[in-house]
């Protein structure tokens, strides 16, 4: 059973945020605030946007976007890792093959 949510403050681009969540996603809650609020400061920082709804819709948008690339790579990278595994494998059972034709 899930322990009872705690409140957490949070600030993000200066404004504090009282956000409930579970005691062992503390941590990650925290982190995830600084790495928005960090995104959202160079948004603004960079003077292209201007109001918070528009910094925040950019942020989460760019968010999303590193996120989906991440997907992406993790599943080519499986893919290219499941090939050489069969490689691998296929070179194994090779070599097992031959040594078992070399004792008879």
């Amino acid at each position: 059973m899930s322990e009872k949510p705690i409140p957490v403050s949070v600030n993000i681009l200066d404004k504090e945020y009282l956000i409930a969540c579970q005691p062992e996603e503390r941590e990650t809650l925290l982190e995830s605030s600084r790495h928005l609020d960090m995104k959202m400061r160079e948004i603004r920082d960079s003077g292209k946007i201007i109001g918070t709804d528009r910094i925040a819709v950019m942020a989460a948008l760019n968010l999303a976007h590193e996120l989906l690339d991440q997907k992406a790579n993790s599943k080519s990278g499986d893919i290219a890792t499941s090939r050489r595994l069969l490689k691998l494998q296929d070179k194994i059972e090779t070599a097992l093959s031959t040594n078992k034709q070399l004792e008879f």
